[in-house]
């Protein structure tokens, strides 16, 4: 039987030993009204810059955890791919564009080499199951996670103040805390999606 991980990363805008390539970088931009805060800002949705807080995960049925090293982001990569070794389905909502993604990009940065080879191609569920696009079923649409809980009757991993997009301001007021409650709450959230999806626990009608 495969040994399922389920995961969600929360992640900031780049920090201050960039910020002189993105000065660079920006610079070289065209001349919009863009200011560079917000250039800076947007770091946070790609793994060049941009940066991993922690990393939520829940092996099978266990209780959910979270990876958390205060910057050492390189540390938190290296738990992550010693524990991601040991399982062979990664699950997540997204997880294929965004979550793995990110850390694969991160993991190339930080030079710290991925303990096995994940397979990224599209419609098909191992060892990737992404639980956006299984529900889409492949096609462009996109559902957010909070959306398929509530449909299938699963409660939101966002009622307790915080959601993705408030992240970086619940950093910066020094509420990291919150935010690792909030990603473990989103791990739990995507393995109640994927045991419904999976029509786990569920009488058989046929």
């Amino acid at each position: 039987m495969s040994r399922k991980l389920f995961l969600d990363i929360e992640t900031i805008p780049a920090g201050e030993e960039s910020l002189e390539k993105l000065q660079k970088i920006f610079s070289k931009k065209g001349k919009d009204e863009e200011k560079f805060e917000d250039f800076v800002a947007k770091t946070t949705f790609e793994g060049a810059f941009g940066r991993i807080l922690c990393i939520g995960y829940a092996v099978d049925d266990q209780q959910s955890q979270v990876f958390y090293n205060e910057n050492d982001e390189r540390k938190t990569l290296r738990e992550f791919w010693e524990l991601a070794r040991t399982c062979q389905l990664f699950v997540g909502h997204n997880v294929m564009d965004f979550d793995l993604r990110f850390i694969y990009q991160r993991s190339i940065v930080h030079n710290v080499q991925p303990s096995i080879e994940l397979n990224f191609a599209r419609y098909r569920n191992f060892p990737i199951f992404d639980t956006m696009r299984e529900w889409s079923k492949w096609s462009m649409g996109s559902v957010g996670l909070e959306t398929l809980a509530l449909a299938l009757d699963i409660p939101s991993p966002k009622d307790d103040g915080i959601d993705g997009s408030q992240v970086w301001e619940f950093f910066q007021k020094g509420k990291v805390k919150e935010i690792l409650e909030y990603c473990k709450r989103d791990v739990d959230t995507t393995r109640e999606v994927y045991k419904k999806m999976t029509f786990q626990n569920q009488p058989t009608l046929f």
